[in-house]
């Protein structure tokens, strides 16, 4: 079923002071409930995915009416799975009995949440020949959820640990990781060589994955 959006600019009828608490497996949402606006449509997505009104259906839509906001104190949504989301939260008014979201450009309906970090741990097990100038390395990696091949790389340094995924040379990974543990293949490197797993993106996947080596 289509939606019907009018543009509105008035203040008093538009959503603000949106709100993210999460206590357990239960996230709330909260914001100001303009007078006068008897429901509401709330769209989840992934953060940073345009959202296009005109090419939203209602069966993408949830509707929350002022009454179970009351009841509940905000939007309660039981949390399933590790990661970012963002909510859009559309006043809707009635025309003839029809509903008709309001497009507020303002941006402050919105809000992009976490909903924890999921662990990546892992170990490098060596290897070292007892003659030669080279040892073997295997590395071990458990996720607790699917894991994008460019999340992770590891660093390849002479001398010392690597301290920061440029401090060396950076090997990307050719496959995802899949919950559960991944043993690699083997790789040969010198005996004077070490490795270390980081994040391709701190900032990007730090949000969401944390890199503990056991």
């Amino acid at each position: 079923m289509t939606v019907n959006w009018m543009e509105e600019t008035n203040p008093s009828r538009l959503i603000r002071n949106v709100a993210f608490e999460l206590h357990d497996n239960q996230a709330l949402i909260t914001w100001h409930w303009p007078d006068g606006i008897p429901c509401v449509y709330i769209h989840k997505a992934l953060p940073g995915v345009p959202v296009v009104l005109a090419e939203l259906s209602l069966q993408q839509l949830r509707l929350y009416t002022r009454e179970e906001y009351k009841a509940h104190t905000g939007y309660k949504e039981r949390v399933e799975g590790i990661g970012r989301y963002e909510y859009h939260i559309f006043p809707c008014v009635l025309d003839a009995g029809k509903p008709v979201l309001l497009a507020q450009a303002n941006g402050e309906n919105s809000i992009v949440v976490s909903t924890g970090r999921a662990r990546i741990q892992y170990s490098i097990k060596q290897r070292k020949q007892l003659f030669g100038k080279y040892q073997s390395v295997q590395i071990q990696i458990f996720t607790e959820t699917f894991v994008a091949r460019d999340v992770l790389c590891y660093v390849k340094k002479e001398g010392a640990m690597p301290a920061k995924k440029d401090d060396g040379t950076r090997y990307d990974f050719l496959d995802d990781f899949e919950p559960g543990t991944t043993i690699l293949p083997e790789i040969e490197i010198k005996k004077s060589e070490y490795i270390r797993l980081f994040l391709t993106d701190g900032q990007k996947y730090g949000e969401l994955y944390e890199l503990i080596p056991r």
